[in-house]
């Protein structure tokens, strides 16, 4: 499954980097950070029932995003505090994150929900922009980092390009300027 994500600048994986130190009671700590506008199921690449080779999939979903992404222009993006999902959709719970607060973000989310369908439960309504530290452990723990209040300046900035990420091989797979 593909993903839509936007950037993060340096300051953002500092922060994730300083919190690290907190998240040792967790099952899974991430080194790699994402912020995912919108993930593509098999069914966003396919034509028939049959899913095309992996670099045909990512040439389909590059060519059928550039035209929806061309009328978006750059958009302001914050980081402003730290959050939990006690019971995710799915995977381990509690899930600790960085909060991250975009209109724009959340308009262009429904927009590519609207042409590409949402993912139940994650996407839609569901949506929660968001960057994951860890997950698993301990609800009290989460809970504690949480009500801790740990405090920062937001950190703000603007968005000029999205980057189509490719699971299988961790990385960045195409970017697409706004």
């Amino acid at each position: 499954m593909f993903s839509l994500n936007v950037p993060l600048p340096p300051p953002v994986e500092r922060l994730a980097g300083d919190l690290q130190p907190k998240l040792s009671g967790y099952d899974r700590v991430r080194d790699r950070h994402t912020l995912v506008c919108k993930r593509f199921g098999v069914s966003a690449v396919t034509a028939a029932d049959d899913p095309p080779p992996r670099p045909a999939a990512l040439d389909r979903i590059r060519d059928r995003l550039r035209p929806l992404l061309a009328p978006v222009d750059p958009f302001a993006v914050a980081v402003t505090g730290v959050g939990a999902f006690e019971t995710p959709a799915s995977g381990s719970d509690p899930v600790v994150y960085l909060a991250v607060e975009s209109d724009a973000l959340l308009r262009l989310h429904r927009r590519l929900c609207v042409e590409y369908g949402a993912i139940e439960g994650i996407e839609g309504e569901a949506y929660v922009p968001h960057v994951t530290l860890a997950r698993g452990g301990s609800p009290a723990a989460a809970s504690r980092l949480v009500d801790a209040g740990v405090e920062f300046d937001p950190i703000r900035w603007r968005v000029h390009a999205l980057d189509l990420y490719d699971p299988k091989f961790r990385e960045v797979a195409a970017t697409i300027e706004l």
